[in-house]
């Protein structure tokens, strides 16, 4: 479409479109809810040796590397749980499980 000067206008970043299509499309489950903010609220480290799974009647499950790391991360639940709650724009987990995924 061109102005009225008879121009095209200037190219806009594709990537401000594609997320909002994204959000559009996206389900509206709280466990997709707790997928798309997990990295951000857990921070790199605890996203890379996790992985959220599922959501049955309010509590969400987070399948760990190891043991060890579900093990520490069931003690911190109530802070994820806070920044997750920080993060999600719809209902945020009641409880969070985590698990070995091995």
């Amino acid at each position: 479409m061109r102005d009225r000067r008879g121009r095209s206008p200037s190219p806009r970043p594709i990537g401000s479109a594609l997320n909002r299509v994204l959000e559009s499309i996206a389900p509206q489950t709280t466990l997709a809810g707790v997928q798309s903010v997990w990295p951000k609220a857990v921070g790199s480290q605890i996203a890379a040796v996790t992985r959220v799974v599922e959501e049955h009647e309010g509590t969400v499950v987070v399948e760990c590397e190891s043991s060890v790391w579900a093990h520490e991360l069931e003690m911190m639940a109530p802070q994820l749980l806070e920044k997750i709650g920080a993060q999600m724009s719809s209902e945020a987990p009641e409880k969070l499980r985590f698990r070995a995924s091995g």
